[in-house]
Order: structure tokens, then C-alpha cells, then sequence
């Protein structure tokens, strides 16, 4: 295994991990997209709307009023007769406008005498109205052709509204990356409360949902013992493209996992990163796949603050950018109050917002999760720690 340089500054280590090339793209259903990253223009196949509709209920008015009724009416979805100059039709919000059709008099400011059979406009109203008053225009939103949304931009479920608008039924984009999570341990237990000199596995529930809300499909999670046999085993016969592991970063006497990786052919690309909590993770680039598919391994700290700095720094840049997606403008706010800091390294802080600004949180240990469970973001607090009123980068925390 080919050694990395030892501490490698926080933002060296997230670009280090943006540096890989995105999955394939495939071709996938609207209902199958979500999630995943555009991987070329969404184009509209359409003018939007692709005719001039009304925006109102009211009625569809050729001419100068008064008008002369004509009997039905246009529904959304219909297609209408044409109207001559003078005569008026009822119509629908959303409906196509009649040839012939100047504009949309509201239903609140006309008054049809069935009768007669005219329509005319209220006293108290606004007058005839002008041309094109209350009318969609074809095209008013985009025209075929036109550039929706770059390469690059997460299907969201606005994004699948869209692209149903403009016409598309499928959309191109860039495989998720399938993570495979090995939580490592003897002392973790999967139930109950701790008991007998050993914890709860406070990882497994934590982060397969983070993994999957930055666009990857977590397809195994097992827990392994400290031992170096299994450990190997599991990570030499994963196919998933990313190995996430918890635990045994370090140097201590049932750390294995750099033995394994040695063993198993990898070439570490990030050994320990100047930041607290979570120094000891590290970024390795597997043997290929079948198929010359490249693989990484993501290892995280086993104390679960410091796991969860590892994700952040590390996990989440690999998996957007595996996956596609462009990389987000940096969410800044300015400090509430002073924001303590480690005196060389970068220190990631639970922060709460107060307004516009942020303020420490307690409870903000590496094996310690009770202030991140409250905490708005993690603060990017740089060595020696943040002055009140300056400004700090924020990382997104996971809501839901």
C-alpha cells in the first residue's frame, strides 16, 4: 500500500476527494430519477405553455365589447371552435384560448344576461380589458429548444415537474454510487441499552440515511468484530464503489484496517486530516472491480462526532461528485459569539442558528451526538477559533 502524506489539511482532503470522475450515466424513468444528478442539459422538447391559455376564469372575449354570448364553454384539455370579433365564450383557468380570442374578461368583472345573450363588462370594473390581459402566452416560460437546468443539477422533485412539463419521460443521468457500510467493533451492540462494558452502535442508524441523501445507494451494512480476517474479507470482496468503514483508523492495538488495505492492494490517497474532531480518517483508492470499475474505502473514526466529521470531509465529497453532482456555493453566516477553536488544526462545531448567525452548542465531544441532534450545520471554525461577528462556513447537517 502506497503511503500518503501524513495530516493532510481539511480542504487539500475535500478536494483530494472531489477529484474522481463521475459514474456512467444511465437512462432512467421520472419516477426512477430522483435523486440523481442531470448528466447532460435538460432541454425543453416543448414551448411551455405550449399554447396561449387563460390564466383566469372568466370568458374568452374577440373584439370590443359588449359581446354576444356563444353557447358551451372551453375546459382545460378541450379544443375550441374559433371566436369571431364581438362574441365571447366561457373558459376555464388553464384552458386553450379560441382563435380570435383578444383576452380573458374575468368572471368577477362581466355580467351575462342569458337572455339576451350578451356579455358585458360591470360598471364598477376595470373597463374592457386590453389585449392579452389574463392570457398565458405560448412560449411565456421557454421555448423548444431552450436550456432548462445544466448538467450537474440534482433531480429534485421540482426538477421531475419540469422536465414532465417540458415534455420528457426520461432523463439522463449519472449513476448513484453504491456504498457498502462496515461498522467495526467487539464493544458495539445492535439492541438495548449498553450493558457489560459495552455500547450501542450509534453509527449504523446514523449514516446510511446521510449516505443515501447525498445520492448514494447504501447496499450492505454489516458489523464486523475487531479482527483483521473478516475485516479483509469484506473489503477485498465488496463490489460496491464505495466501502465505508467505522473504527480502527488509528494505531491501536485492534486497528486493522490499514493492515487490510495494504493486504487487500489499496493505494491510500489521504492518511489523518488536520481536523478535529476525526483526525484519524483516511481516503484509499481499492483495486478496480471486474470490469476496471474503480473503488474507494472511506474510513471514518469510531466515536461518532468525529465519524461524523469524517463524512463530511471525506464521504460526502467523494459520493457528490461519484454521482455527478455539481458542487453546491459554500453556505457562509457570520458568528453570534465567539466560536472555539483546536489551536492548529480546522475544528467542525455544531452550531444553532440565532437569525442570520450561529452560536456554539454544548454536547460538541467526538463521542458525542446530543448537540448535533439540535445543531443547524457544522461550523468550519479555523485554527485558534472564530471571533464573534466574523464569518464562518457552514456544512449542511441532514434534517430529514
Amino acid at each position: 500500500m502506497t503511503a500518503a502524506p501524513k495530516h493532510t489539511e481539511w480542504e487539500e482532503a475535500r478536494a483530494v476527494a472531489r477529484a474522481v470522475p463521475p459514474l456512467p450515466p444511465v437512462t432512467r424513468d421520472l419516477a426512477e430519477a430522483l435523486g440523481h444528478a442531470l448528466a447532460e442539459p435538460l432541454t425543453a422538447l416543448t414551448d411551455l405553455p405550449p399554447f396561449d391559455t387563460s390564466a383566469m376564469d372568466g370568458w374568452a372575449v374577440a373584439g370590443p365589447g359588449p359581446w354576444r354570448l356563444r353557447g358551451g364553454g372551453v375546459l382545460a384539455g378541450g379544443q375550441p371552435e374559433p371566436l369571431r370579433s364581438g362574441t365571447a365564450v366561457p373558459i376555464a383557468t388553464g384552458a386553450r384560448l379560441p382563435e380570435g380570442a383578444r383576452a380573458v374578461l374575468r368572471r368577477e368583472d362581466g355580467e351575462g344576461d342569458a337572455r339576451e345573450g350578451l356579455l358585458v363588462g360591470r360598471s364598477t370594473g376595470p373597463g374592457p380589458p386590453a389585449p392579452g390581459r389574463d392570457v398565458r402566452p405560448r412560449g411565456q416560460e421557454c421555448h423548444a429548444g431552450d436550456p432548462l437546468l445544466p448538467a450537474g443539477r440534482s433531480v429534485t422533485p421540482a426538477v421531475l415537474g419540469l422536465a414532465a412539463a417540458a415534455g420528457h419521460d426520461r432523463l439522463t443521468v449519472h449513476r448513484r454510487p453504491l456504498v457498502h457500510l462496515l461498522v467495526l467493533g467487539d464493544e458495539l451492540l445492535e439492541t438495548g441499552p449498553p450493558r457489560h462494558g459495552r455500547v450501542r452502535d450509534a453509527l449504523g442508524p446514523l449514516l446510511p440515511p446521510w449516505l443515501r441523501g447525498q445520492g448514494a445507494d447504501v447496499v450492505g451494512r454489516r458489523l464486523l468484530p475487531d479482527d483483521f480476517g473478516p475485516l479483509y474479507e469484506a473489503v477485498r470482496g465488496s463490489t460496491a464503489d464505495v466501502v465505508v468503514t467505522t473504527g480502527s483508523t488509528a494505531a491501536g492495538p485492534v486497528d486493522f484496517l490499514h493492515e487490510a488495505l495494504r493486504a487487500a492492494g489499496a493505494r491510500l490517497l489521504v492518511d489523518s486530516v488536520a481536523v478535529r474532531p476525526g483526525h484519524p480518517m483516511l481516503l484509499a483508492e481499492l483495486p478496480p472491480a471486474a470490469g476496471g470499475r474503480p473503488r474507494h474505502l472511506v474510513g471514518l473514526p469510531g466515536n461518532p462526532l468525529a465519524a461524523v466529521a469524517g463524512t463530511v470531509t471525506l464521504a460526502v465529497p467523494l459520493l457528490r461528485r461519484l454521482g455527478g453532482h455539481a458542487d453546491a456555493e459554500p453556505v457562509r453566516a457570520p458568528c453570534a459569539a465567539a466560536l472555539p477553536g483546536h489551536p492548529r488544526d480546522t475544528r467542525l462545531l455544531p452550531v444553532r442558528r440565532t437569525g442570520p448567525a450561529v452560536t456554539p452548542l454544548p454536547f460538541d465531544g467526538p463521542a458525542m451526538l446530543r448537540g448535533l441532534a439540535v445543531a443547524d450545520g457544522l461550523a468550519v471554525v479555523p485554527p485558534g477559533g472564530a471571533d464573534s461577528g466574523s464569518v464562518v462556513e457552514i456544512l449542511d447537517v441532514p434534517r430529514l
